[in-house]
């Protein structure tokens, strides 16, 4: 039953969100949780993850705008630093809220806040019409991989921001979905390598054993076939659809973050 459930979960999240540019690892993580203890699920979500964008940096990733990857990649690796830095300064900060959904504890932090409403006002910036015509001048990128980097490295949700900064850059779908390809490789890189040397410096035991590893090749196979599926019917699919699946995923999980549910 487990390899069902993360096979396909991995599948289908894999080729909605080549689209969106976001939201397999926010997706797929509960399914692992399922399986795994919380801490062994975060670290199996981030091999599928990792693995899935280097695959998708070989199959559409030629699709890149270099100068999206100049201007907005750049900055957004470098602040990915800052972000992961800041984050051992605020892991102290005590939660403002905390309550129970049944059997769910949502626990309501300053930074799921700050994320939230910041993800919400993308999401309208996706969704309402009026807003939807706004496009962002290339000279705004730098903001934009900034802010994309540090919250990457700060909280994990780099990809929410860097999707909403370029679906307003005025490219194509296959140059959007590439270049979003292409820096959340290199965010990812540089993430990994941070909690690389974080994890030699602690000299802490992997949290993943032998017995996990199959039903992560399982979940990173899947995920390769996602990607693929996506990227047979990405000539169909147009940027204003682009717009709408990053809008409404955007909404979900602006309100999974400011509830605490996320």
């Amino acid at each position: 039953m487990s390899f069902i459930v993360i096979s396909l979960s991995a599948l289908v999240v894999s080729a909605l969100t080549l689209f969106s540019g976001f939201g397999l690892g926010t997706l797929l993580m509960p399914a692992f949780a399922f399986f795994f203890p919380v801490e062994v699920a975060v670290a199996a979500t981030a091999v599928v993850h990792g693995a899935n964008n280097i695959f998708k940096i070989g199959v559409v990733g030629k699709h890149a705008d270099k100068t999206l990857v100049l201007h907005f990649g750049v900055p957004a690796i470098l602040a990915a630093f800052a972000g992961a830095a800041a984050l051992g300064y605020v892991a102290h900060f005590e939660e403002i809220a905390r309550y129970s959904l049944g059997a769910k504890t949502a626990v309501i932090t300053p930074i799921k806040l700050i994320m939230g409403v910041l993800m919400l006002m993308f999401a309208l910036l996706e969704l309402l019409p009026r807003l939807r015509k706004l496009t962002f001048d290339r000279k705004h990128l730098l903001v934009g991989g900034i802010l994309s980097g540090f919250f990457g490295g700060f909280s994990g949700h780099q990809g929410a921001l860097r999707s909403a900064f370029l679906a307003k850059a005025g490219v194509s779908t296959k140059a959007f979905v590439g270049t979003n390809a292409f820096i959340g490789f290199m965010v990812d890189l540089a993430r990994i390598a941070t909690y690389a040397l974080m994890f030699l410096l602690a000299k802490a035991s992997s949290p993943l054993g032998s017995g996990q590893w199959p039903l992560i090749l399982a979940g990173i196979l899947a995920a390769f076939a996602g990607v693929m599926i996506g990227k047979r019917f990405l000539h169909k699919i147009t940027m204003h659809t682009i717009q709408q699946i990053t809008g409404v995923m955007l909404l979900g999980i602006a309100c999974g973050l400011i509830s605490g549910l996320i």
